[in-house]
């Protein structure tokens, strides 16, 4: 049976809410648009520090316009506490050599499995290094992204470093939809792939079928 993520995060607020404290955040986050949606429905809860660790994105122009929209969001944002934005350390390699092996798999598989573990144990690392009460992830937005396997490897790291993970899936609630609508109201870039060279392959092999059949 599968988990109710959301529930298990809004039992975690409800918590903090009731112990009357204000928890500190690492929340790693892949891009602005994700980022939106996830802050309007938390940022009343947390003190919240984006980390955009994303080794993923092997195009640097890719990464520092994703970086750059991350700001632009929080310059425009309205949170009961101020949200702070963390830059990770960028060597694309990292991602290469942990899914060596798995390059030939599709979106979805064993190969975003360990992309997930990779930024998420950086980011468990990091949290306990820093103080922080929380660490978790935006990537549960997307309807790209397997949130039980997400939520999963969370777990784990909350076991292996001491640090409690926020347990979470915001595409419930419509979760994803809500992104689309507020990337339109503060004028976010928003691209059509996680970032990685081999999801930008696949949505270019897409569109092109696309548009043979459209012909």
């Amino acid at each position: 049976m599968t988990e109710n993520y959301q529930l298990k995060m809004e039992e975690i607020i409800e918590k903090n809410r009731q112990s009357g404290k204000i928890p500190k955040l690492l929340l790693q986050a892949c891009c602005a648009p994700c980022s939106s949606a996830v802050l309007e429905r938390i940022a009343e809860y947390f003190e919240i520090t984006i980390l955009y660790y994303n080794p993923n994105i092997s195009d640097s122009l890719e990464y520092e316009k994703r970086l750059e929209e991350v700001h632009s969001l929080i310059s425009q944002l309205e949170t009961k506490y101020p949200v702070t934005v963390m830059s990770g350390r960028y060597d694309p390699k990292e991602f290469f050599d942990t899914v060596r092996g798995y390059e030939h798999l599709k979106e979805g598989s064993e190969r975003c499995f360990r992309c997930y573990r990779l930024r998420l144990t950086e980011t468990a690392k990091l949290a306990k290094a820093e103080g922080f009460d929380y660490f978790g992830t935006t990537l549960s937005i997307s309807p790209y992204k397997n949130s039980q396997v997400l939520n999963e490897i969370g777990e784990e790291l909350e076991g292996e470093y001491g640090i409690p993970y926020l347990y979470a899936d915001f595409k419930k609630k419509n979760g994803y939809k809500r992104s689309i609508e507020l990337s339109k109201q503060y004028g976010l870039y928003r691209q059509d792939y996680c970032g990685c060279i081999y999801s930008k392959k696949e949505r270019e092999k897409s569109r092109k079928k696309l548009e043979i059949s459209n012909q």
